[in-house]
C-alpha cells in the first residue's frame, strides 16, 4: 500500500505542523528554519544518477560534478553507456562511480512502475542495482517519488542535526536514528527536510543537494 505523496508546499507545511505538535524540539527548530522546502524532483534516470553522484561527497563537490556532467550532456542512459571513461572522469566521477553509472544505464529500471510500489518495495528494487545503496534509494523515494514517510538515517547531516537538536552526546548511528524516526511517522520525509534545514542553521552549510 502506498501512503501519502508530497506534491506541494502545503503538504510539507501539513507535515511540519504535525511534527511540531508532536515534538517540542521540532517546533523550536521550525522557528529557526522557517518554512521547509518542497524538494520535489522529477523521477527517472537522471535524478537517480544525481543521487549516485552525491554519494559520500560534500554538497559542493556533488554540485560541481553534476554541473560538469550536465554541461557535457552526460546525464542520460545512452550517453553514459557510450561515453569514454576519460570523459566521465573529466567530469569528476571516480572509477567506482563510473562503474555505478554504467550499471544504472544497463539496469533498464521501470521508473513508471516504481510509482505504484510500496515504499519498501521501491527501495528493494533499486538496491538490486550495483552502486545503489539504501541511502540512494531512500533519497530517490523521498524527492523523486514524493513518499511522505521515507527517511534516510544513513545520511550524516541528518545524524548530526539530530545529535544537536535532541542534545545527545554522540552522533546517532544509522540504526539508532532509524529507531528514533519511527516516532515521526507518517511524516518522516518531512522530518528529514526539517533536520536538513536545521543542519543548515546550526552548521552554516548545506546538508543535502
Amino acid at each position: 500500500m502506498i501512503g501519502r505523496i508530497i506534491e506541494t508546499d502545503a503538504c510539507v507545511a501539513e507535515g511540519a505542523a504535525h511534527l511540531a505538535a508532536a515534538e517540542p524540539r521540532f517546533a523550536a527548530a521550525l522557528v529557526q528554519t522557517g518554512p521547509l522546502p518542497l524538494r520535489r524532483r522529477k523521477d527517472g534516470f537522471e535524478p537517480l544518477l544525481s543521487a549516485i553522484v552525491s554519494q559520500q561527497v560534500s554538497v559542493a563537490a556533488a554540485s560541481a560534478i553534476w554541473g560538469r556532467l550536465k554541461a557535457a550532456r552526460l546525464t542520460g542512459p545512452r550517453k553514459i553507456a557510450w561515453a569514454a571513461d576519460d570523459d566521465l572522469r573529466a567530469c569528476g566521477l571516480s572509477r567506482q562511480k563510473i562503474r555505478y553509472a554504467r550499471a544504472l544505464a544497463e539496469a533498464r529500471i521501470d521508473f513508471k512502475g516504481l510509482r505504484g510500489l510500496p515504499d519498501e518495495e521501491v527501495v528493494a528494487r533499486l538496491v538490486e542495482v550495483p552502486g545503489i545503496g539504501r541511502w540512494t534509494a531512500e533519497i530517490y523515494a523521498m524527492f523523486s517519488l514524493g513518499r511522505a514517510d521515507v527517511f534516510a538515517p544513513a545520511d550524516l547531516a541528518l545524524q548530526e542535526a539530530a545529535r544537536i537538536l535532541f542534545e545527545v552526546p554522540d552522533r546517532p548511528t544509522e540504526r539508532a536514528l532509524r529507531a528514533m524516526a519511527e516516532d515521526w511517522a507518517p511524516w518522516r520525509a518531512v522530518a528529514a527536510r526539517l533536520l536538513w534545514a536545521y543542519y543548515r542553521v546550526a552548521k552554516d552549510r548545506e546538508g543535502i543537494r
